[in-house]
């Protein structure tokens, strides 16, 4: 939400944006309802919640899309590279507000700045009276560890400049740069988490933190802040749920230094860094390394697990029998698969194979309502889905899934989700092109998103909400969909008669 303010002082700007005129986060209203998810039998990461409701800290707190340079707040954040010489879309636009004084401040006198440090310069002509300098890391899946540890330190020290400088109000931009490789969802753990801490032990020297972020970014945000700063006793108790394991130290720092892998413990994504938010070109050497060294190794391998030995402290020899045991076990399920009387399953309609889309790619519909979670045998339905899919994934493939009239007996609990990712191998994600979820509710929208941050991160780009069966038609012909008539006739009294008919012209 932009404010422009009406009445301005003698020689300020007319497009000044001033903080008590954006709703703090206190006052944006909660979901009127949430997942029961002690109901769904999940077993909660955290026995009490990491982050307590504090409506003083919340009242602290205000979510913004806009320009930062137009905020008139004590300090405002500019993310930048060492030489202090970034061009970005916020630096840029610093900097012209700014004035030819803060160039000539910055090659004068600070010149330079290390990563995750912090150096300061006056406003100039912004409306804020400080500008706080910080670079952020370069990400890479080989030095994760470390770049958590330093963009932590990023947002940490920005926080402690302003403490030191009497910083009442700063505005956080996104130091965590995509320009750098860093993914955005996990950045934004970071800044919340250490935002919240340091609230938590100097709140009374910031009286307004405003999170400023870009279109991107802001689902990001609205979805992980009631994480960090829930809003009800509700919300607090279901971010026991939702929060990832490792929620840093009492600084909000990582502590998890040893991880390999993001979150979820699903080896492939190790083995094929080409899903993940990096850049590829550091990553070929190692990747060819683990392929060479998997190669050489199975055999070896195969002769210790059956003696019971182990390599010691060889972390690439631990991953490579990871990768053979999940291997393994998806093949005894594929023939057990297809050996087994599935037509308890298979008779209840709820996945199948409808047609292929506008490149030739097969679709696999899966109808949420049909789907009886409380009541179906959940080991025959998951040997169902590989049966059905283990063919069509060894290509490119599309999956739609109609949340349409869907009730709560039709949610797959969270765990369920989780070992069925887990045993399904590599070729399910990387020839996975789109998840079409069409009629799509809060519920979904929070599923999606804590699905494909925390669990998924592969196949966070390919999952699409859409609103009617008509946006299909897009990238499928609509005599090559076969779906339900409830379905058609629920979509037709939200959206109303638009459906392109078979052959016609799209």
């Amino acid at each position: 939400m932009r404010i422009i303010m009406n009445q301005e002082p003698l020689g300020v700007a007319p497009d000044v944006i001033c903080p008590a005129g954006l709703p703090r986060w206190s006052e944006v209203p909660a979901p009127p309802f949430l997942t029961d998810y002690s109901a769904l039998g999940d077993i909660p990461a955290h026995s009490t919640a990491p982050f307590q409701y504090d409506p003083e800290i919340n009242h602290k707190i205000i979510l913004w899309s806009g320009d930062i340079s137009s905020l008139q707040v004590d300090a405002i954040v500019n993310s930048t590279n060492e030489s202090m010489t970034d061009s970005n879309p916020i630096s840029d636009r610093i900097f012209e507000r700014a004035g030819p004084g803060l160039k000539e401040e910055i090659s004068l006198d600070i010149r330079e700045c290390g990563t995750g440090e912090v150096r300061v310069t006056q406003g100039y002509e912004l409306p804020a009276r400080y500008i706080v300098h910080t670079v952020g890391p370069k990400y890479n899946i080989k030095c994760q560890t470390a770049a958590e540890n330093t963009l932590h330190s990023c947002y940490r020290n920005v926080l402690q400049k302003s403490r030191e400088l009497g910083i009442h109000s700063i505005a956080l931009c996104s130091v965590n740069s995509v320009k750098r490789n860093y993914p955005p969802d996990e950045g934004s753990h970071i800044a919340l988490r250490t935002v919240r801490r340091f609230l938590e032990k100097f709140g009374s020297s910031l009286d307004i933190v405003i999170f400023v972020v870009d279109s991107t970014d802001i689902g990001i945000y609205e979805v992980l802040l009631p994480l960090y700063f829930p809003r009800s006793k509700l919300e607090e108790e279901a971010s026991r749920w939702q929060l990832p394991s490792d929620v840093g130290g009492p600084d909000g720092e990582p502590m998890l230094p040893d991880r390999q892998i993001r979150i979820i413990d699903n080896p492939q994504h190790t083995l094929h860094p080409d899903e993940e938010s990096i850049d590829l070109t550091g990553q070929l050497e190692t990747l060819v390394t683990v392929e060479h060294a998997f190669s050489q190794m199975q055999g070896d391998l195969d002769q210790q697990r059956l003696l019971g030995e182990r390599p010691y402290n060889d972390p690439l020899a631990d991953l490579m029998v990871k990768e053979i045991q999940h291997q393994e076990r998806y093949e005894r399920l594929l023939r057990r698969a297809k050996a087994e009387d599935l037509t308890e399953v298979s008779g209840i309609g709820c996945l199948y194979q409808s047609g292929v889309d506008r490149l030739g790619r097969p679709v696999v519909v899966f109808i949420g309502k049909w789907f009886p979670f409380n009541k179906i045998n959940l080991d025959k339905a998951l040997l169902y889905l590989i049966a059905l899919l283990d063919p069509i994934v060894k290509g490119d493939y599309v999956i739609a899934y109609f949340h349409t009239l869907t009730t709560s007996s039709n949610y797959p609990s969270f765990s369920w989700l989780r070992e069925v990712y887990n045993i399904l191998p590599y070729k399910y994600k990387k020839n996975l092109k789109a998840f079409y979820i069409i009629h799509p509710t809060f519920w979904t929208k929070m599923m999606s998103w804590w699905f494909t941050t925390f669990m998924a991160p592969a196949i966070k780009q390919k999952v699409h909400s859409l609103q009617g069966v008509e946006y299909l038609y897009s990238v499928m012909s609509p005599d090559q969909l076969e779906i339900p008539a409830y379905i058609t006739e629920y979509d037709m009294s939200i959206n109303g008669l638009r459906y392109f008919q078979p052959g016609a012209p799209t």
